[in-house]
């Protein structure tokens, strides 16, 4: 079997996952998919962007269920799973989706706060709808990129947590980052950047994704208790930002009809947005579509 056709399969398969550090050059092609140390990296330079359109603010909605009411009911709830999946966990479209949905995680602190601007505007050129997690300290960090994100109907912006932590109740770690380490911080980890995310686009996200993506089913749990729904993914287009451009081309344009793929926009140094803008076109020529999460799961 040739290296391309293993690359292939192996990103399919969810063999290789988003550890949202730096870019570092690949070993192979996949990343493995158990999780490894990584060391700390420095976060990528800020890019600025031009002048955008105001966004309505409104009061924020916390999550009808308090931080209390969350503890009493899964603080002494003993985890079964750790992974990619879990029971609530959205990882391909629903059956009889003919589209695909390309979605986009921005990391933040030392996961890497940087732009990558030439990815978005492909998307805007080609009208590419696609859902885009945001980390609370990547928000922070890109307020201008935030603001014009958030007005483009184009875009969907979901929640990538506050810190950008490995969902566990109990301090599992995926990839060298350490998790959550109860019902309390999970709640922290998914309402911090819930309640920031409400008051900057006057409603509540609808979507979250963990950092690594990893989570156990109580934290998955805990998630839909405060109204959002976990999307996992299906293809791993980038492998954390450390696919090359050809990788990653090889990769999504392989991607089968109902796929939730997953990349990054917070790394412009990488190759997503140039693998990304050789795969959409042959996607389109093949009859593929594209979607949002939103209007897959109405």
């Amino acid at each position: 079997m040739s290296t391309t056709r293993r690359l292939v399969l192996a990103a399919l398969a969810g063999g290789a996952l988003t550890a949202c550090g730096a870019p570092q050059k690949p070993t192979g092609p996949a990343v493995a998919a158990t999780p490894s140390p990584s060391s700390p990296v420095p976060s990528t330079a800020v890019s600025s962007a031009a002048p955008s359109p105001t966004v309505t603010v409104r009061p924020a909605r916390l999550p009808a269920v308090t931080r209390a009411e969350i503890v009493a009911r899964y603080g002494h709830a003993v985890p079964r799973t750790w992974g990619f999946d879990a029971p609530g966990v959205l990882r391909r479209l629903p059956a009889g989706q003919k589209a695909l949905a390309l979605t986009f995680d921005a990391c933040g602190g030392r996961g890497g706060s940087g732009y990558d601007r030439a990815l978005i505007d492909f998307l805007r050129r080609r009208e590419i709808p696609a859902t885009l997690f945001l980390n609370s300290r990547w928000i922070d960090a890109n307020p201008a990129v935030f603001r014009r994100l958030a007005a483009e109907p184009l875009f969907e912006i979901a929640n990538h947590g506050t810190r950008h932590l490995p969902l566990s109740v109990t301090g599992r770690s995926a990839y060298g980052i350490p998790g959550t380490r109860s019902a309390a911080e999970v709640y922290d980890e998914v309402a911090g950047n819930r309640a920031k995310l409400t008051r900057l686009l006057g409603g509540p996200p609808r979507f979250f994704r963990s950092g690594t993506a990893y989570c156990d089913d109580i934290a998955a749990g805990i998630v839909t208790a405060l109204g959002e729904r976990f999307a996992g993914f299906s293809v791993n287009g980038d492998a954390g930002a450390t696919f090359s451009p050809e990788q990653v081309s090889t990769t999504v344009g392989a991607a089968p009809a109902g796929s939730v793929v997953i990349c990054h926009m917070n790394h412009p140094e990488g190759g997503t947005a140039r693998g990304i803008a050789s795969a959409v076109p042959r996607l389109l020529a093949s009859g593929h579509t594209f979607v949002r999460l939103s209007e897959a799961w109405h």
